[in-house]
């Protein structure tokens, strides 16, 4: 298994920032988007690479782990009993052809798996394991009490909008779940009789997946409320312009950007944010201005200049 180097994927270094990784991620995810690469495999891969790097660095618990274990990794992953060995028969096992199809409310305690990250990311925040309460460790019939195992499933921000479905397999059999627009960070479905048991022939447990939606390059939601984060140039903050942005929902929108606009500025956006009780909120786009680095003599001449000018 490869050793992901989470810094050296964002180009930051290891005393970086929280704010400082957001831009590094944020500039890199415009380069490498899917939407500005159709059908590069390449910048594909490098997408989902930096946005697993951001999903560490970002958190601060994962990010303390992960510096934490990041130079013994070797002796996590050979050490045994971990979360790699356990989840193997999820990845990978024989496939029956069967298919199951299930669809739960996700308001209800339910759950499920997948991901769509490296096995490294799997084997350090995978899933875990945990013993069924009540009764003791028999069940009515004699039989030990099966062990209900939880996992995460991995989503994008798009998904919880639109929905899609996702196909896992469990135990050789596939199973497709739908991902319901609206989903919540948190919420759990709860796939019955899939988790494990004691013995060969004992009662199995349940399987419990746990949503969880990725750090987007670009959105956020704060107290149910959707944000965008728009960096754009120096100039533009001082002369104004246009700047276009992708919906959730897959549209290209161009955004007046008035002249003398400051930084962390909010502009607010009607009916383009998430979709509440058959309702859509407002989009809020937090403008971020870039200061220009490694300005040429010529530049810092005009630059001179123009404060001068400010200052008669």
């Amino acid at each position: 298994m490869e050793f992901k180097d989470y810094y050296k994927i964002l180009g930051v270094e290891k005393t970086a920032t929280k704010d400082e990784i957001s831009k590094a991620f944020r500039k890199l995810a415009v380069k490498y988007h899917p939407d500005k690469n159709p059908n590069n495999k390449a910048a594909e891969e490098k997408f989902k690479e930096i946005t697993e790097a951001n999903e560490v660095l970002s958190d601060p618990e994962k990010r303390k782990k992960y510096d934490a274990l990041g130079a013994n990794w070797r002796q996590h992953q050979s050490g045994g009993g971990g979360f790699e060995d356990f989840f193997s028969q999820y990845r990978g096992g024989r496939q029956s052809g069967t298919t199951h199809e299930f669809s739960g409310d996700f308001g209800d305690l339910f759950s499920g798996m997948g991901g769509g990250f490296s096995d490294f990311f799997e084997s350090f925040f995978g899933g875990r394991e945990k013993s069924r309460s009540g009764f003791g460790s028999q069940g009515f019939q004699g039989q030990p009490i099966g062990v209900d195992v939880e996992a995460d499933i991995n989503i994008t921000l798009e998904e919880t909008f639109n929905g899609s479905e996702r196909q896992i397999i469990v135990d050789g059999k596939k199973l497709k779940i739908k991902i319901h627009p609206g989903t919540q960070d948190g919420q759990k479905l709860r796939l019955k009789g899939l988790g494990r048991s004691r013995t060969s022939a004992g009662n199995k447990g349940d399987l419990y997946l746990n949503i969880h939606i990725l750090k987007h390059p670009f959105y956020e939601i704060k107290d149910d409320e959707l944000y965008y984060n728009l960096d754009i140039d120096l100039y533009t903050a001082v002369l104004g312009g246009k700047e276009e942005i992708k919906t959730l929902d897959g549209k290209t929108i161009s955004i007046n950007i008035p002249a003398g606009t400051e930084s962390e500025k909010i502009l607010r956006l009607k009916k383009l944010g998430l979709q509440n009780n058959n309702k859509r909120s407002d989009l809020f786009v937090k403008i971020h201005v870039t200061i220009p680095k490694n300005l040429s003599e010529k530049e810092k001449k005009l630059f001179k200049e123009l404060s001068k000018l400010r200052n008669e």
